[in-house]
């Protein structure tokens, strides 16, 4: 199994609607990857997270992922040598990463007005408070450890298939989750943040939640409990 498709298997459980496994398989049509559209305006996500922010998030970094992406598997395809397919592995696991985990975040996040930011009492809540004390422990600590990370990477709230528990984890760079099934997703890159926030992560960090999808949070949580 290539490693992009490792990478999909795991991506397919969190967001299947999203991100279909095939069109991960290197052994599959050669079909090229594609810019998800967006569920809400660009500016629906303000005061909290900036038009001007999504706007290049989306069009521009995300859209970078997938064109290499795409530039990656085209040279795998056609690489003579082993040796060669694994001179692109780190290609692929960056631009496929990205585009996995930016996937993800899009549905992660929702506008006020649709729901973003309002936990409803369910099963998510339920065991956020078994596994952290409270919905607040559980802001307060996802926040501090994604804080924590030097340099890029993501922040994560994940189900351990092993413990049956949320646990937050972080992944540097444009690494997917791999360990767990990931439930609520933070892009802690510069990119996210730094055109509103500036240097100033923490107040990047409290604004999110604001705009966290939890409905989309708790059907993952659903999802990922039945394996």
């Amino acid at each position: 199994m290539s490693m992009l498709a490792t990478i999909a298997r795991s991506a397919a459980r969190a967001a299947p609607r999203a991100l279909p496994t095939a069109s991960f398989s290197l052994a599959a049509s050669r079909g090229l990857h594609t810019l998800p559209q967006l569920d809400y305006p660009y500016n629906a996500l303000e005061p909290h997270i900036s038009g001007q922010i999504m706007e290049l998030h989306h069009k521009k970094h995300h859209q970078a992922y997938v064109n290499g992406l795409n530039a990656a598997e085209e040279s795998y395809a056609k690489a003579p040598s082993p040796k060669d397919q694994i001179k692109l592995q780190p290609a692929l696991k960056f631009n496929g990463g990205g585009h996995i985990n930016h996937s993800l975040f899009w549905k992660n996040l929702a506008p006020e007005s649709q729901g973003g930011g309002q936990l409803a009492a369910g099963p998510l809540k339920d065991a956020l408070v078994a596994d952290f004390g409270s919905v607040d422990a559980f802001k307060k600590k996802m926040n501090t450890v994604t804080a924590a990370i030097q340099g890029s990477g993501w922040g994560w709230l994940g189900y351990n298939p092993d413990t049956k528990k949320l646990e937050i984890v972080t992944t540097a760079n444009q690494d997917p989750l791999l360990s767990h099934v990931p439930i609520i997703g933070i892009d802690i890159w510069e990119h996210a943040f730094y055109l509103q926030y500036h240097n100033v992560k923490a107040d990047y960090l409290t604004a999110i939640w604001n705009v966290i999808n939890f409905k989309e949070a708790e059907r993952r949580y659903i999802e990922a409990a039945k394996q």
